[in-house]
């Protein structure tokens, strides 16, 4: 664990108790930075948000703003979340505001804290734009202290973290639709017909203005690349540097966000192209893994993704893989265990992909009873010690593509095994 991390767990609660009253305090006693960040994009959602806080950064520094942003959970180092004018924020900074966030006696637990800690440095940091991504739902997240955002915008709703949000999805988009504000657009991606009609009612509620995908704007992929239309235009433009079919969906939705905010066509298709955002279908060459699939021959990627919707958007794209170049593939997965990875497997099913289930730190599922869930649903699996162990056995049995998935947890403890594979 990293010193930041380390210092955070040490001296706040590490429960998760959705509610506004602890942040509010806090924010107060810290001079309510959360009213002092430059213009805010607000992005709430299950699926997507970190592609599209990645998307829409990339095209306004594209343009020539300056921009902040705020997003979680870190991969390998807690600065990951708090990014200041295109640089992680230095320890030494950090440092500095989290003993002034300590020297206000509340009981704020780690999110809370560290979302303080976001506001006071992107407060105290001018920049052109500040894009914070929502935690955990929305309506009760720290960040929704935020009151005046410029623009809110709402990626892919589906069923997660049941134990907060419940198991309607009528209920999580209420709860996500909870950063919506009156006089602020929000930019909504395309939605199941359930959460859409939750989104409506909760932008009428507060008077919000929507633009929704499939109504109002659309994006796909054609030649190559991808064509992005409104009620005004149409733009062709490069796919985006993500790699994955849905990343199209992220991207029109970010390019959405672009053309509110002005900025020009070419700026948009530079950031397409440069942006960048690790663990989501990630090509690993370097470190210790990267290393042992070249030499192999193999393809490795990094996938964070860890529910049925982002199964079914890894199925996609290794299906899409698949078609262009076919290759024995392994599926090397860990999981939390209060994840539905019966859900997440039955997504990879007709992937024919081998599995390997592997622990990491932290409250994984044990991997016989995950292997146990993945045969349930038609694939093949065993149980492996670790992930390199299962790197191992999947190569020395032929795979010549191998994913590892299912948790961002898994994915920084690959990410953090090298310096040379480190997010900046």
């Amino acid at each position: 664990m990293d010193p930041i991390s380390e210092r955070l767990r040490a001296r706040h609660p590490q429960r998760i108790d959705l509610s506004l009253e602890r942040m509010r305090t806090l924010c107060a006693a810290l001079g309510d930075p959360q009213h002092r960040l430059p213009p805010v994009i607000h992005v709430a959602g299950t699926n997507g948000k970190g592609s599209t806080v990645a998307l829409i950064r990339a095209i306004a520094e594209a343009a020539g703003l300056t921009v902040h942003a705020y997003t979680s959970p870190h991969l390998v180092r807690f600065n990951e979340r708090i990014r200041l004018v295109g640089q992680l924020i230095d320890d030494a900074a950090l440092n500095a505001i989290l003993d002034r966030i300590e020297a206000v006696k509340t009981e704020a637990t780690v999110f809370e804290s560290t979302t303080a800690a976001a506001f006071v440095a992107m407060s105290e940091t001018p920049a052109d734009l500040a894009i914070v991504e929502v935690g955990l739902g929305g309506v009760l997240d720290a960040t929704n202290v935020i009151e005046r955002p410029l623009l809110s915008v709402i990626t892919p709703v589906d069923l997660d973290h049941a134990e907060f949000l419940g198991t309607s999805l009528r209920g999580v988009a209420v709860e996500k639709a909870g950063i919506l504000k009156a006089g602020a657009r929000g930019l909504i991606a395309r939605q199941p017909e359930e959460a859409m009609a939750a989104i409506e009612v909760a932008a009428q509620a507060v008077r919000a203005p929507l633009t929704v995908m499939g109504v109002d704007f659309d994006a796909w992929a054609e030649r190559g690349g991808m064509a992005f239309q409104d009620q005004n235009r149409f733009l062709d433009l490069p796919a985006p540097a993500l790699a994955g079919p849905h990343q199209i969906a992220n991207a029109g939705l970010a390019v959405a966000v672009a053309l509110e905010l002005d900025l020009p066509e070419q700026a948009i298709a530079n950031g397409l192209r440069t942006v960048r955002w690790p663990a989501r279908m990630q090509r690993l060459t370097a470190g210790p893994f990267g290393e042992a699939a070249r030499g192999a021959d193999a393809e490795l990627w990094l996938d964070g993704g860890h529910n049925p919707h982002a199964g079914s958007a890894l199925a996609e794209t290794l299906a899409e893989r698949q078609a262009r170049a076919p290759r024995p593939t392994a599926l090397i997965v860990g999981m939390l265990a209060n994840k539905d990875a019966g859900g997440f497997f039955e997504a990879l099913k007709a992937s024919g992909a081998t599995v390997f289930t592997v622990p990491f730190e932290g409250a994984s599922a044990e991997p016989e009873a995950l292997a146990a869930v993945a045969r349930g649903h038609g694939l093949g699996a065993t149980a492996s010690a670790s992930a390199t162990e299962a790197l191992e056995r999947a190569l020395r049995l032929g795979a010549g593509r191998v994913v590892i998935c299912g948790s961002l947890y898994l994915a920084g403890e690959v990410l953090g095994a090298s310096r040379e594979t480190w997010p900046d």
